[in-house]
């Protein structure tokens, strides 16, 4: 469990602050706007009313205490900016900003940002992937070579085990899990035999995976 701090109840920031609930990790929110703060308080740790570009708000929170602080302020640059420099010189051990271009993100850096996240690109670049190819279920970028795919089982491996298909060296790919009805069969020993009725959760090159799927 850690306990995090999401300055900015817009749509993103809204939904972080429920899923990291959700995780089971202590969340406070700060938003200037007392509407959607009581609209979000039965479902975080702590809600509170508060402008993030005000030192003497941040210090009253102590986010020194804060394994993590995310700016989720994504309508008003400025503000994003002010609040992820003071946030950072009250002592924040790690902040993650939110950007819309990449100016902002070198800009966010510059000013006391740990990590910059694009929310809109990240979604659109795996929403172009998944639906430019006719069976890629799920989409995961690790690094600009390497991602993880969901994906169908190929129809001629059905009834062959992993041994017997030799998919790493054949395919250079790694099978991370398997996935049947929802649920997830993480590291398949290799007598595993497939099944077409069965989605493979792999991980390989960008460059790979379009000779491994139609």
């Amino acid at each position: 469990m850690k306990s995090i701090l999401i300055v900015g109840l817009g749509k993103l920031g809204t939904y972080m602050a429920r899923k990291f609930a959700d995780l089971g990790n202590q969340v406070l929110v700060l938003d200037k706007n007392e509407e959607k703060i009581n609209e979000i308080l039965p479902e975080v740790t702590v809600a509170q009313i508060g402008d993030a570009t005000k030192p003497s708000v941040l210090e009253s929170i102590g986010v020194d205490n804060f394994d993590l602080c995310v700016v989720s302020i994504i309508d008003n640059f400025q503000s994003s900016l002010q609040a992820t420099s003071l946030l950072k010189e009250a002592g924040a051990k790690y902040v993650l900003s939110c950007a819309s271009t990449e100016i902002q993100e070198k800009f966010l850096l510059r000013n006391g940002a740990d990590e910059v996240v694009f929310a809109e690109k990240s979604v659109a670049e795996r929403l172009a992937v998944m639906f430019s190819a006719n069976n890629i279920f799920d989409y995961v970028q690790l690094t600009p070579d390497y991602s993880i795919y969901e994906i169908p089982t190929p129809k001629s491996w059905a009834g062959k085990t992993i041994r017997e298909k030799d998919v790493r060296s054949k395919y250079s790919i790694n099978i991370l899990a398997v996935k049947r009805d929802g649920e997830i069969t993480p590291l398949p020993s290799a007598d595993h035999l497939f099944d077409t009725e069965e989605r493979l959760i792999v991980m390989c090159r960008k460059s790979d995976i379009n000779k491994f799927i139609d």
